[in-house]
């Protein structure tokens, strides 16, 4: 489906989501942390999945990320988006 089947409006819509991807991934990962803290069981080992996933997209170092995985620190995980939110 291309882009003509919008209309100007959607197309601008369409455009600012993909020109703010980086902000919307790395906002979606600092909201994670806090879930992360309030989660046990099943339900963490899932959102840790998420977490990996947007760290991917954001393109963190494969490294880093298996570093934060491994220890599952919650503090590594906020470190970084700390960085992040100071890179933009």
């Amino acid at each position: 489906m291309g882009m003509e089947d919008y209309s100007k409006h959607q197309q601008g819509i369409i455009k600012r989501y993909y020109q703010n991807l980086d902000q919307i991934t790395w906002q979606k990962l600092s909201d994670l942390v806090g879930d992360l803290y309030l989660a046990e069981g099943k339900k963490k080992d899932k959102l840790w999945q998420s977490a990996v996933s947007y760290m991917e997209k954001l393109e963190i170092p494969k490294e880093r990320i298996a570093h934060i995985l491994a220890k599952k620190d919650l503090q590594l995980l906020a470190g970084l988006v700390k960085e992040l939110m100071e890179q933009k």
